[in-house]
């Protein structure tokens, strides 16, 4: 069985996966604590089986994680119905008045900027970190622009979330789980500040849409820095996980250059390959069979998703990455009631900086293999230091 924590498992993880597809759909992670379906089969029903729930469970002490835990309590993404039937519609309703189709210009427009920033970072120094000038800030001003905030906050929004997401990994250490609550109680603070001026003098962004719905106050805190962190944390790292695998298969990249009618199968075979988010929970309500698998009631079984995006029975060559890839079933946004709400807009963003990189810097390059950030559940890069 894989060790989370072994930095070369971390480097590449798919054989392990492999050799666990071959011997069943689903195993027990004694390191983990929980059962873990590997297959596409069992990952799919997984997410699909209402039997199985996100029950959240408080940060314990109560008193130490106020912050962190009100943030999950009220999340769309840690509720079952008739909660999450009641938040989704909410958000849903303020996600389809036009935002995604009022950003996209903007989302093409930042790209540009970016793409031309990091050109010129390659022509002053030689290479630049892909991650500093696009894949990082663009994802964090669209997100901003959508939440009605000052571009400049974006920094520390990314702060924030990187804290705050650290929480989700195994075995962290303690400094790890008090900075995760004070980075809480700073986005708290700050959300609900923006709430009050929107409260005042509504504007045309998501937070002004859903004060004007049933919202609590604590729900309308929670859904804005879900949209913040689960809007950041997967762009990010699909365009830093992608971009690389395109550089590294170099044959895929000129074929991207060759033919931009394939960038929408592009974003979502970058997805598929090396999955941003490893590992989505669920809790058993009832006794459930995965795959003939028995997951009592109250025990915990993961959807290992990067296994599933390698599953033979359903990728045909899935060690292969094929831009042209179709159709392509990849589990990346989630299924079932708690498929990603912000699913479209992160389409738009990652279509909007490959668009712009294969415009401007067709030459593009890996200076060397980036460094990987030490983590599991949420698998990015430290870094991507490129050149053209």
């Amino acid at each position: 069985m894989f060790d989370p924590r072994d930095p070369e498992f971390l480097e590449d993880p798919y054989p392990a996966f492999a050799a666990l597809r071959a011997q069943g759909d689903v195993h027990f992670h004694e390191g983990l604590g929980m059962a873990i379906a590997v297959s596409h089969a069992a990952s799919s029903a997984v997410l699909r089986h209402r039997g199985l729930g996100r029950i959240w469970q408080d940060a314990q002490p109560l008193e130490r994680f106020a912050s962190f835990n009100l943030l999950h309590r009220n999340s769309l993404l840690e509720n079952e119905p008739p909660a999450h039937t009641r938040l989704r519609r909410l958000i849903a309703g303020a996600f389809g008045r036009g935002h995604v189709q009022r950003l996209r210009p903007m989302v093409a427009s930042l790209a540009a900027d970016m793409v031309d920033n990091l050109a010129a970072a390659i022509a002053a120094d030689g290479s630049a970190d892909l991650l500093e000038h696009l894949a990082q800030p663009l994802p964090v001003a669209v997100i901003a622009e959508l939440l009605g905030v000052p571009g400049s906050d974006g920094p520390r929004m990314v702060e924030l979330s990187n804290a705050i997401v650290k929480m989700y990994e195994f075995g962290r250490p303690e400094s790890d789980r008090d900075a995760a609550e004070q980075a809480s109680a700073e986005f708290v603070s700050y959300v609900r500040s923006v709430a009050s001026t929107r409260a005042a003098a509504p504007g045309d962004d998501i937070i002004s849409d859903l004060l004007r719905s049933e919202l609590t106050p604590d729900e309308l805190v929670a859904t804005a820095v879900l949209l913040l962190m689960a809007g950041h944390e997967a762009t990010v790292n699909v365009l830093g996980n992608g971009i690389t695998a395109l550089l590294t298969h170099r044959d895929q990249w000129e074929r991207l250059l060759a033919s931009p009618s394939l960038l929408d199968s592009c974003v979502e075979e970058l997805i598929r390959f090396d999955a941003p988010l490893q590992l989505f929970e669920r809790t058993a309500t009832e006794d459930v069979s995965i795959r003939g698998y028995v997951v009592s009631e109250g025990q915990k079984i993961g959807a290992l998703l990067g296994a599933a995006a390698r599953d033979p029975e359903v990728f045909d060559e899935p060690d292969r990455l094929d831009i042209g890839r179709m159709p392509n079933a990849h589990l990346g946004f989630g299924m079932g009631i708690h498929y990603c709400v912000g699913a479209p807009l992160a389409r738009v963003e990652i279509s909007a900086a490959l668009s712009a990189l294969v415009e401007k810097v067709p030459g593009l390059r890996l200076v060397e293999a980036p460094p990987r950030r030490p983590e599991f559940v949420i698998r990015g890069l430290k870094e991507l230091r490129v050149t053209v």
